[in-house]
């Protein structure tokens, strides 16, 4: 074996095997109940980001698991056509070569779309390649494949002729950039300083007035009424009179509705139910007036009469002016508000009534809230039902038209003849009338396709092998961020279309964010791409760094430093296996035999671990599982083990000679199995250079956990627990490694003695002992002699022998002298009362914490020098 894993030129290859021999595809066997997920498609938009990196670690890991596990795994690779997200890009392309998309049209316009794609998508898959994930590539998606397109087809058509699907006009997030409206959850919410203007109302035929606040002055210029609370004592007289709307310049109607808050503000709110979701559904109560003020693009139209073409900041600015001059501005005071801007341009969004095509929310989502009450669907963890329900319990009409042109265009035919709406799956051209149809011009929100993700992928609406075997998924794999924007819409429909929730479990994982735990993005310049670490690191340490201490739902921070640590872990291990490697040739055991208590006490460990590791993954605790296999691997395996059994190695004569590498293959082997989820490229590789069965580790099975030799187990466990305490014994006495001691043992159980007795070989290595005396007596051991006592062992350490006793006295008194000088420091600063006044209180408690810490040093080392000055 080479020195280290040459990570470079050896995964790619490795991968290639992997693929070519069909080891990610899945058997279907009736017998045995599938384990399956659904890759949530990254956008072609750009290359993976480390949050991708995360994502598909975990999936890989369970899947890889429960290959090892025996279950027949399937995970489908895809990606998603990210209707706006794409066309943004497109655009940006176009914009670059002096064209725009209405200059190249729609047909080129979607060429220059897929071309994209191609590009991008082969990217992604290439870096999913390469990031380790064993999916079956033979059964990759694409959100507008022709199966995942024929299943939104229809799905649109089922819904509509279900009446769950109307087009009409209601408010939506309206991107005057990308021009066309976003769902709610799509808008990206920040705090924004801004200003609160109050404007006096005058009461028609009155000299009273009343006062409303507002954060958009522009706006008034489309209010078409004003409204208080009808239990509102202060306003109750003035219901159904008219208040003189200022700049438009005409009467508008005070109405009483339940929505105004009695306690907020001044109870009075102007009513512009064109360009607020409140104000719309207090419009159609009360038959107002909707008007448009707006252009999509955002600037004031011919509704708002001399600001027509200005921008909503321009007609703010202009509008204020005219207020204060006529008198009507009482305040501008500061204000900070939340400012709901695009998730993709960053384009502040607009609140505007636009004829859109909705789906019916409410019954939809009943059975996908009980699912998930009853249990039939679980997040895990069960905290982040609660966002769920928040959403699915105060849901909203979903907006699912787009002004875009990549995407699902809608199936909806226009007759110009009678004017009829067809809704259809099929392609049509002629109306029942003999007239033309027209197509709707407009798509599909992009997640109306991912919606159906998990059980379009497997063949639906055709009743296909896979959808029988393989649905519903096992498990759903994601981020917190995202449980209102898909999963929710992935359980409602699976539910609607199958009468199956489309998975069991949701594992939700948290954001990975700088070292500072920032959330990374271009303009803070944290980003990292994972691609770069794998050309540094390698996958396997990049996939354990960011896995690495990880708890279910929260964040994590990349730190370069956890990467350096994960691949030393590969290389301990990469070591480890070039040790056992060595031996190999001699072994020709293919069974314990001759066994020694080191070997049962690695064997027994190893059994217990795997069972522990077991129960987590099952539990969904990878964190924690791969934190007991990295430290079984650094600590008992090489740390311990490989050190107790090399004097055995080294004597070929030794009977036990070939059960200590039977032993070293045996666990090693297992090792990697458990630890292949995780880093699957160094351990297909090691398992290449040890004593096995199959031609790959794809192939193998999860380790069986057969050992329990409890006694050589407990035993070895107090030796080397003595040996720890032994080398800190050593350092606190300040023994030169070189230099060994002598010890006396005493032990009353005659098994524990015979298995302490067979292990002194490695015990006076390990522990640097040149000579071990059993005794009987504990009262025959020599005063001076330091004791470590232990269950069924008593030990005793004659460390003088190894000491020059004169200048470890004189060493001794110098730290006394310098731990006196530092305790009366700061037993001095805190007799000050200058300094006790006027220091922090973390200043006060730092000089506490030195008085404690230097009384504890200076009580050790007054005993040891009375040790040695009284014996």
């Amino acid at each position: 074996m080479e020195n280290r894993f040459d990570f470079v030129n050896k995964e790619e290859s490795i991968y290639k095997n992997w693929e070519e021999k069909g080891y990610f595809k899945p058997i279907i066997d009736k017998t045995k109940k599938p384990f399956v997920i659904s890759m949530p498609p990254p956008n072609v938009t750009a290359k993976l980001h480390i949050g991708h990196a995360l994502d598909n670690t975990i999936q890989d890991i369970f899947i890889r698991y429960h290959r090892l596990k025996g279950d027949p795994t399937l995970w489908v690779p895809g990606t998603d056509h990210a209707s706006i997200a794409t066309e943004v890009k497109v655009v940006q392309k176009l914009k670059a070569e002096g064209k725009t998309k209405d200059s190249v049209g729609r047909a080129t316009f979607l060429k220059e779309a897929w071309d994209w794609k191609n590009k991008y998508g082969n990217e992604i898959t290439e870096q999913l390649r390469k990031m380790g994930a064993s999916c079956d590539w033979s059964r990759e998606r694409f959100t507008m494949d022709e199966g995942c397109s024929r299943a939104v087809l229809e799905t649109f058509e089922k819904l509509y002729n279900k009446g769950l699907i109307y087009k009409g006009e209601r408010i939506v997030n309206w991107c005057p950039d990308c021009k066309t409206p976003i769902s709610e959850t799509e808008v990206e919410y920040e705090e924004q300083n801004s200003y609160l203007w109050h404007i006096k109302y005058p009461i028609e035929n009155s000299d009273e007035y009343v006062v409303v606040a507002t954060t958009r002055p522009e706006t008034m210029l489309g209010d078409t009424a004003v409204a208080v609370n009808p239990n509102d004592d202060r306003y109750k007289h003035l219901v159904g009179k008219r208040v003189f709307l200022p700049i438009v310049e005409k009467y508008i109607p005070i109405i009483a509705d339940r929505y105004v808050e009695l306690e907020f503000g001044t109870g009075v709110v102007k009513m512009t139910p064109a360009h607020d979701p409140n104000d719309f559904e207090v419009g159609k109560r009360h038959n107002l007036e909707f008007i448009n003020i707006l252009n999509d693009d955002g600037t004031l139209n011919e509704n708002a009469g001399k600001y027509e073409g200005l921008t909503t900041l321009e007609a703010r600015k202009q509008i204020e002016e005219r207020l204060n001059a006529e008198g009507y501005l009482l305040k501008k005071e500061e204000y900070t508000h939340n400012v709901g801007s695009c998730y993709r341009c960053h384009h502040t969004i607009e609140p505007y009534i636009s004829n859109q095509w909705f789906v019916k929310m409410k019954e939809l989502v009943k059975p996908a809230i009980e699912a998930v009450k009853t249990g039939e669907v679980e997040f895990v963890p069960k905290r982040f039902e609660k966002t769920y329900f928040n959403w699915m319990e105060n849901i909203q009409d979903w907006c699912i038209s787009r002004q875009l042109w990549w995407g699902h265009r809608i199936p909806a035919y226009y007759c110009e003849q009678c004017g009829e709406i067809i809704v259809s799956k099929e392609t049509i051209t002629t109306c029942k009338c003999g007239g033309h149809l027209t197509q709707d011009e407009d798509t599909l929100d992009t997640w109306f396709s991912s919606a159906l993700w998990p059980f379009s992928i497997l063949g639906w609406p055709e009743k296909t092998e896979d959808l029988e075997y393989f649905y519903p998924n096992s498990m759903l794999v994601t981020a917190y961020d995202i449980i209102t924007f898909w999963v929710s819409k992935m359980i409602f429909s699976g539910i609607e279309f199958t009468g199956k929730p489309p998975f069991k479990y949701i594992f939700i994982h948290g954001l990975v964010r700088d070292s500072q735990g920032r959330k990374m993005s271009k303009s803070l310049g944290n980003g990292v791409d994972p691609i770069d670490i794998i050309n540094e690191y390698g996958t396997d340490a990049l996939r354990f760094s960011l896995v690495q201490n990880i708890s279910l739902g929260n964040d994590i921070k990349y730190m370069p430093e956890k990467v350096e640590a994960s691949r030393n872990f590969v290389n301990k291990l990469w070591n480890a296996a070039r040790f056992v490697n060595m031996y190999l040739k001699d072994l020709t055991i293919n069974d314990a035999t001759n066994l020694r208590a080191e070997d049962k006490w690695i064997l027994t460990k190893l059994s217990s671990v795997v069972a522990e590791i077991e129960k987590d993954m099952d539990a969904f605790d990878i964190g924690i599982a791969m934190q007991k296999i990295y430290d079984f691997v650094w600590s008992d395996f090489c740390d311990l083990y490989v050190e107790m059994v090399k004097p055995r190695l080294y004597n070929k004569e030794d009977q036990s000679y070939e059960s200590a590498i039977w032993t070293l293959n045996y666990v090693l082997l297992n090792c990697i199995k458990v630890l292949h989820p995780f880093i699957p490229y160094v351990t297909e590789e090691i398992y290449q250079n040890l004593k096995v069965n199959k031609e790959s580790i794809m192939l193998e099975e999860w380790p069986e956990t057969t050992y329990d030799f409890a006694k050589e187990a407990n035993t070895i466990e107090n030796i080397s627990a003595m040996l720890k305490q032994i080398r800190n014994a050593r350092a606190e006495a300040s023994i030169e490694s070189s230099k060994k001691i002598n010890i006396k043992i005493v032990i009353e159980n005659e098994e524990t003695n015979t298995i302490f007795s067979q292990s002194e070989a490695f015990i006076k290595k390990l522990g640097y002992i040149e000579t071990i005396e059993h005794s009987s007596n504990v009262e025959e051991i020599d005063k001076s002699y330091s004791a470590i006592h232990l269950q069924e062992m008593n030990v005793y350490l004659d460390l003088k022998s190894a000491i020059n006793i004169e200048d470890e006295i004189k060493k001794l008194e110098e730290d006394k002298k310098n731990i006196i000088k530092e305790l009366n420091r700061a037993k001095g600063m805190l007799s000050n009362e200058a300094f006790l006044s006027k220091a922090p209180e973390a200043l006060v408690s730092k000089e506490k914490e030195k008085i404690e810490k230097y009384s504890s040093l200076l009580q050790k080392i007054e005993d040891r020098l009375n040790d040695f000055l009284n014996n």
